[in-house]
């Protein structure tokens, strides 16, 4: 590139419609993690916050076909964190297409003395991604596996991966608008503050909703902690309880336990 033109920097994003799935921060975040082997210390290199890690870590799991991240809890021996060969994969892709990314940019700004200004606008209206975002907490995508039609509304079963599987209640209006079919790929929200702990299998509930997983972190407050537990598969769920609710439960990292919510209390996704 000649040294008196502008150099165009980008940074290469890919997106989900619930936000930015993959950055440059998250992929420094894995690189770490393959690196020293610990969360912690790839949070500490990054540098992010150990949640924001955790958080990351989490977001990256469910929206991924496959898991990017496997994680031993720490404990008497400690724990341990390292990438999937999926994982592996991800990462040496976005650092191609980040190359080939940088090296577009470079023709470009080569090329931007002979270009019409307009022209330039387009390129630079045509590189913006559009996405949505959430507050929910909890994040997922699937499929379509089972469909019921009610006079009011619609239920719908999304298949999570091959041990999950997720059931929402939506109007019919919704479900019209959607055009929803079995296969169909949408996204699931749920608010961590909707979704209650039980460590009891012997428990009677009428929630549609009942995800086993292990606990992996616990945050603790003075009035309200974060559990968060990883279902088979990967996949991650974020639960608000009470300090309270935590010391009655016996709630503790290691522990199994399971997530319970209504399938009113999901929200669902999809994009044109």
């Amino acid at each position: 590139m000649h040294p008196s033109l502008p150099r165009l920097r980008g940074k290469l994003e890919v997106d989900t419609e619930l936000g930015t799935f993959l950055g440059d921060t998250r992929i420094r975040l894995l690189e770490a993690i393959a690196k020293h082997g610990s969360i912690s210390q790839a949070a500490k290199a990054v540098p992010l916050s150990y949640k924001a890690a955790w958080d990351a870590i989490d977001a990256m799991n469910n929206l991924a076909e496959h898991p990017l991240v496997t994680r031993v809890t720490g404990g008497r021996h400690g724990g341990g964190s390292t990438l999937t060969p999926y994982g592996e994969k991800v990462v040496a892709l976005y650092r191609a297409l980040e190359s080939e990314y940088q090296a577009a940019l470079d023709r470009l700004a080569a090329n931007m003395h002979s270009s019409e200004h307009g022209d330039f606008a387009q390129f630079r209206q045509l590189l913006k991604r559009m996405s949505m975002r959430s507050s929910a907490r909890n994040q997922f995508a699937g499929t379509v596996c089972a469909l019921r039609e009610g006079d009011v509304d619609y239920e719908v079963r999304l298949r999570l991966d091959a041990d999950n599987e997720l059931v929402a209640v939506i109007t019919r209006e919704s479900a019209e608008n959607f055009q929803l079919h079995m296969g169909q790929e949408l996204y699931a929200l749920v608010k961590s503050s909707s979704i209650l702990l039980l460590t009891d299998n012997k428990v009677k509930t009428t929630a549609r909703n009942q995800l086993w997983g292990e606990i992996s972190r616990i945050v603790d407050g003075p009035v309200n902690a974060e559990v968060t537990l990883v279902m088979p598969g990967g996949k991650s769920l974020c639960a608000v309880v009470t300090h309270d609710s935590l010391e009655r439960l016996g709630l503790e990292v290691g522990g199994k336990v399971c997530a319970v919510f209504k399938a009113s209390a999901v929200i669902l996704c999809t994009y044109q």
